[in-house]
């Protein structure tokens, strides 16, 4: 096979929940363990931290890979979705798996599963190939990003040096269920006996949570957000942010850059730090020196794209792949704090979220591009304008996210806002 032959194959023949949604959602490890064991359970091969939450597990990972990069360990690194490229979600050392690498291994797998007759989804061979490329790669550790939710996650086969969980929204309630406590017993599913846990935020719904299955595991647990501060943050000529860095009350560190841009990512830090600080009483070598350089450059080190990311000047663009009601708040935020004359908004959603509940959260005083994604999932632009005008919104309708974005910078002034955003899939075409 060619490598568009594979990614065909990959995309079509499998279930794939990213462009298919719910039904593509397999309830169950079966398959995970099944592949794992064919592939004489790579997983057991190298060391591991695992990432789970609703926003943020992304950033987090990236920023954790960075550090270890830094530090001169051979860093694997698994998240999803992509964006641009399928070779994204696994790279060593920053570097994305080559094309051949991926042609092969699938091509061997179609053979063996003739015999093997293993029906996967597309997210769990996806999870076998990343395990079993780390294992040959003989990477040193591996930052996993869980798909969604964590107990039945495809990547929940392994038993970590840390676990990790960041802030807990309401999000895919349809699968992981209809509150925050719900969903947080889904994501806290990733817990594992005698494994430190770091949650980045105490919230009320899911501390009680987190700390009940922590107990029954006999999992330490640290609530990252209440040991590391961040009082501030601003952004440096070379568009870095600056962050000043607190712990229990006394300096961290008096200037630490992140080349990672959004006011989120301050509350994705925490998470980060106290990993690291678990990392090192278990014996890794991470110095200050590691996780400044690392931090300061994570997007460049691991490829990070899609946070706040700024695609042009004059007018000036940003994307960012929120699309929930808590991704998107934080989105408002960030925007309140952007200086420009108008502000126009692209904006698509997949038809399996509440938009009614993103909507409610988006601000007046733009003109909105209503569009969708070239997937199956992406909700109608039509239907997406109609539930927008009862919210007063003004804007159009477009049928595709190039012609939306083109009628943006055709209407916009030198000093406007362009933003484009409410699914990672919008993002990924314009990128």
């Amino acid at each position: 096979m060619k490598y568009t032959e594979t990614l065909n194959y990959l995309y079509t023949m499998l279930p794939m929940y990213q462009r298919t949604g719910p039904a593509a959602y397999k309830d169950n490890l079966d398959n995970t363990i099944l592949l794992d064991n064919y592939y004489e359970n790579p997983h057991e091969k190298f060391r591991t931290i695992h990432v789970a939450g609703t926003n943020g597990k992304g950033s987090v990972s990236h920023m954790l890979a960075a550090v270890f990069q830094k530090a001169g360990y051979k860093t694997g690194l698994y998240t999803s979705p992509h964006l641009k490229d399928f070779r994204e979600r696994i790279r060593i050392n920053g570097v994305m798996i080559p094309k051949n690498e991926i042609v092969q291994w699938v091509e061997n797998f179609r053979i063996n599963n003739e015999l093997w007759k293993i029906e996967p989804s597309f997210f769990e061979l996806t999870v076998a190939l990343a395990f079993d490329y780390f294992a040959r790669g003989k990477v040193d550790i591996a930052i996993v990003e869980v798909g969604l939710g964590g107990r039945l996650d495809s990547t929940n086969i392994i038993r970590p040096e840390v676990s990790v969980i960041t802030n807990i929204g309401l999000d895919h309630v349809a699968l992981l269920g209809d509150s925050i406590e719900k969903i947080a017993a889904e994501k806290g599913g990733i817990i594992k006996p005698g494994v430190p846990v770091v949650v980045g935020k105490k919230q009320k719904e899911t501390g009680p949570v987190f700390m009940d299955i922590a107990t029954k595991t006999g999992s330490e647990i640290f609530f990252a957000d209440q040991e590391y501060k961040i009082p501030y943050s601003m952004q440096d000529l070379s568009g870095k942010q600056v962050m000043k860095v607190e712990k229990n009350g006394g300096m961290f560190f008096e200037q630490l850059k992140l080349d990672l841009l959004g006011l989120y990512q301050l509350e994705n830090l925490p998470a980060v730090l106290k990993t690291i600080e678990l990392m090192q009483q278990k014996g890794w070598l991470l110095s200050d020196e590691n996780i400044l350089d690392g931090l300061s450059d994570a997007a460049q080190l691991t490829g990070l794209m899609g946070r706040w990311q700024i695609i042009g000047a004059n007018p000036k663009m940003v994307c960012d792949t929120a699309h929930n009601a808590d991704g998107i708040s934080q989105i408002v935020r960030q925007i309140e704090q952007t200086p420009f004359e108008n502000l126009h908004i692209v904006f698509g959603m997949v038809n399996d979220k509440e938009p009614e509940k993103v909507l409610s959260l988006l601000p007046q005083n733009a003109t909105f591009y209503f569009t969708k994604a070239n997937i199956p999932r992406a909700l109608d632009e039509k239907v997406l304008k109609a539930k927008a005008l009862k919210f007063g919104f003004k804007g159009e309708s477009y049928s595709s996210v190039f012609e939306a974005l083109n009628q943006a910078q055709k209407k916009a002034g030198e000093n406007d806002l362009i933003y484009v955003g409410g699914s990672t899939f919008v993002v990924a075409e314009i990128l």
